[in-house]
């Protein structure tokens, strides 16, 4: 990699300043956050459940305005509240998809929504498809999927407007071992593949290793950024790491992190 590749590559895409969010219920889910997301990483937020982490990703996202503090995108010296929609992909914790509708139809709504013209809905929507596995099932209906079916459409669904930066709320949690395993090594590939920011909200020290170069270990609620761990173990990764001692050694510094920022922070 050349000088001004790696340069690119580690600009701040988005940052969060002193960032909190207090809901109208009195919770404050966030307190003085700061957090910088770098352009092609692959970055998991890791912290217990109620910590924040996935407020944090919804304010990026646009999905709310935090009480105090600043989002600002890259460029935008003076700061802004969200980047423009169709350069943020959102892939939720449920697939959230139309049972009414094919898994093309739910892939192409954000293009459908924008105007796109239906000549290049149809190449993007199968483009998509094909990145996710799925090509064969475009006129099938989520009912007839199983769950890891239905997180590719979720997926294929954000990826279909090429978006910037992805993000991702724990969108394994609820799918079987066999399965989340499968759905990491594809993540990773279309990582790599497509060269995207992805910001991924996991509870899984596991799984935040395996995927990422960079973990964000959280406080519990309030949360605030307790340590941030590099994970040098290069890519493509696969199950040999998965099953090597380096992978046993990054874990359990994971765990111990999140064991400490968990003793730090305040009770849920």
């Amino acid at each position: 990699m050349n000088d001004q590749t790696d340069t690119t590559r580690h600009r701040t895409v988005v940052a969060l300043h002193g960032v909190s969010k207090t809901f109208a219920n009195g919770t404050t889910a966030l307190d003085n956050l700061d957090l910088d997301v770098r352009r092609g990483e692959f970055l998991s937020l890791l912290g217990p459940s109620g910590c924040g982490k996935s407020t944090a990703l919804r304010l990026i996202a646009g999905l709310g305005e935090p009480t105090q503090g600043a989002i600002a995108w890259s460029g935008d010296d003076n700061g802004a509240d969200q980047a423009p929609s169709q350069d943020i992909g959102f892939v939720f914790q449920e697939p959230t998809l139309m049972p009414w509708a094919s898994v093309a139809a739910n892939v192409a709504l954000p293009l459908t929504l924008q105007g796109v013209s239906a000549s290049e809905i149809t190449a993007r929507v199968a483009d998509a498809l094909a990145r996710v596995g799925l090509n064969d099932f475009a006129e099938a209906y989520p009912r007839e999927l199983s769950g890891g079916m239905r997180m590719r459409v979720s997926i294929a669904r954000a990826l279909v407007t090429s978006p910037m930066l992805l993000l991702m709320d724990e969108p394994f949690a609820a799918l079987d071992e066999i399965t989340r395993f499968k759905l990491n090594n594809d993540l990773l590939g279309l990582w790599l593949a497509l060269e995207k920011t992805i910001v991924f909200v996991t509870h899984s020290v596991f799984e935040s290793v395996y995927l990422s170069n960079r973990i964000v270990v959280m406080t519990a609620r309030p949360g605030r950024v307790f340590a941030e761990l590099k994970i040098d173990a290069p890519y493509p990764r696969d199950e040999s790491f998965r099953t090597s001692a380096e992978y046993a050694g990054y874990c359990r510094m994971a765990s111990e992190a999140l064991a400490r920022a968990i003793a730090s922070g305040h009770a849920p």
